[in-house]
């Protein structure tokens, strides 16, 4: 055998070697799947999210709704913990050509999906914040944060 092929298979064996030797923990937890719905009642079907500290999430949220687009549409949109929620959501609501997300606003912002009309499903994948604690979530369609259309992820 050459030594290009011997110094192959030998960095084949300890790599595996180093692989097995791994314990599986280390690698990142399964992604955690929420499905959801926003409907005509500006509610999400799911208000309460649980998650621990750097866990991948993925967020699927269909939209439940004969209304057109234009005046009935969802969103999630999951904001930092020092995030005035309030604020965030009057400020989002004149960004339409921004799926309803005000572009000065974004660094308060986790993480977003696009907005879903009736029977469209949106989804978005992000990692957990490492900080335990609560975190808002909203859709930011004008009017439906402020009708309660709203939920909280909690890390522990």
């Amino acid at each position: 055998m050459s030594i290009l092929k011997k110094l192959i298979a030998f960095s084949v064996v300890i790599l595996t070697a180093i692989a097995l030797c791994i314990p599986s923990t280390s690698f990142a937890q399964d992604v955690k799947v929420v499905e959801m719905e926003g409907n005509d009642q500006l509610k999400f079907t799911q208000t309460e999210i649980t998650a621990a500290p750097g866990q991948t999430i993925t967020v699927k949220l269909t939209t439940v709704s004969r209304l057109p687009a234009t005046a009935m549409a969802h969103n999630f949109v999951l904001l930092e913990s020092t995030a005035d929620a309030t604020e965030v959501a009057q400020a989002s609501a004149r960004h339409a050509d921004n799926e309803y997300i005000a572009p000065d606003m974004e660094d308060q912002i986790i993480a977003y999906t696009a907005m879903a009309g009736g029977g469209e499903t949106v989804e978005v994948t992000f990692t957990a914040p490492e900080t335990p604690g609560e975190y808002v979530y909203l859709c930011s369609f004008p009017g439906h944060f402020m009708a309660g259309m709203k939920g909280i992820l909690t890390v522990e």
